[in-house]
């Protein structure tokens, strides 16, 4: 595609969290935002989500993947439909698809969701398939929205380092030093996955509760944690790896067990203060000190691991909020920029983001039919 001005993309995002679709206009040429646009969040009803839990861990061959599918696909239509018939009308959209399974180690990854058919219902073309070509080169395939969190320093005129934290169902940082130009640049970047977030927590309010998440996290307040588990789930493998390093949502199976013994309140507040503590671990790893991480996605809103984050890390920590950004859009955000970065053959990733060898650009373009 022959962009040589900023135009509006649409981005679409699916979590880990399972709690639905957020859809996100952007305007930008791939390298610089200009402006930011209409935003909506479609939520999984129960039984869309059952049908998504169902598949998870499955790759395309899984007895449970054609329904997690249509249900994606279905969701994503629905939510996306709505900017294709507004103005402005996206040129083109991102669609990120729910990750299903992750297995960077044998270079592979599962993004259920057709975007070929997205772009026939859209009649709009879709640019989706992100992760492939990074794992197929190496790399492991996440997180992808670090060079879009380079631009979003730019865009909040950061003049030294900083880092964004996510907190979905798998917490990712990236550290972001804007003093350099691109995000390509050796030294601008560097990203990984700090370990378990949310899922943990939604799982077991799911399983004990049927909530599908802690509120602000009131239960976990009300319980004490377990020290003793927190030491133990450090002892995991994947910190003694240096970056950069992903996760699938499911790559911690015996945590829930280490809080099976403890009363709701009590498991609560312990898988919290362990997803605080893999950020505190993985802030050992950051370049250079950063001055402020800013917190985006659900993560955010829960008080308990807000202040677990304020009292163990060393940078002052705020909500994105705080800066003008969205932090419930932002991923959705990030996959309308690599859109556009994609259309351009701009990189995507690179050797700091996810240990591909070179910088790689993925993605699918997919065009509706004449």
């Amino acid at each position: 595609m022959n962009i040589t001005a900023p135009i509006w993309a649409l981005g679409a995002m699916s979590g880990t969290s399972l709690d639905g679709v957020d859809a996100a206009m952007l305007q930008t040429d791939g390298e610089t935002i200009t402006a930011f646009g209409d935003t909506y969040f479609r939520p999984y009803a129960d039984d869309e989500q059952a049908t998504l839990r169902a598949a998870l861990g499955q790759w395309q061959d899984g007895a449970d993947v054609p329904a997690a599918q249509e249900v994606v696909e279905t969701a994503h239509a629905s939510a996306l439909s709505r900017f294709t018939t507004a103005d402005p009308r996206p040129d083109l959209v991102g669609f990120h698809g729910q990750t299903l399974a992750h297995d960077p180690q044998n270079r592979r990854t599962h993004q259920t969701g057709d975007g070929a058919l997205l772009a026939e219902l859209l009649q709009t073309p879709v640019i989706w398939d992100f992760r492939s070509s990074d794992v197929e080169l190496g790399g492991q395939g996440a997180p992808l929205a670090p060079f879009f969190h380079f631009a979003c320093a730019k865009w909040i005129k950061s003049d030294e380092p900083i880092a964004f934290l996510n907190l979905g169902g798998v917490g990712n940082l990236t550290y972001v030093d804007p003093r350099f130009d691109t995000p390509d640049e050796e030294g601008a970047l560097l990203a990984f996955d700090t370990g378990p977030a949310n899922a943990p927590i939604n799982d077991l309010m799911m399983r004990r509760l049927n909530l599908p998440f802690d509120k602000n996290g009131d239960c976990a307040a009300q319980g004490h944690l377990s020290a003793e588990i927190v030491q133990k789930f450090l002892t995991h493998g994947y910190f003694h790896k240096m970056p950069p390093k992903s996760l699938d949502r499911d790559d911690f199976p015996d945590l829930p067990a280490m809080v099976d013994a403890l009363s709701d309140a009590d498991a609560a507040a312990t898988l919290t203060a362990c997803a605080a503590a893999a950020v505190a671990q993985g802030m050992e790893h950051v370049p250079e000190p950063v001055t402020t991480v800013y917190v985006t996605g659900g993560g955010r809103k829960n008080k308990l691991i807000m202040n677990m984050l304020k009292d163990n890390l060393k940078a002052k920590v705020e909500d994105i909020d705080a800066t003008g950004l969205d932090g419930d859009m932002l991923e959705a955000q990030a996959f309308a920029y690599l859109a556009v970065r994609v259309a351009r053959g701009l990189p995507t990733s690179g050797p700091s983001t996810t240990g591909v060898a070179a910088s790689v650009g993925g993605g699918i373009i997919s065009r509706p039919s004449e």
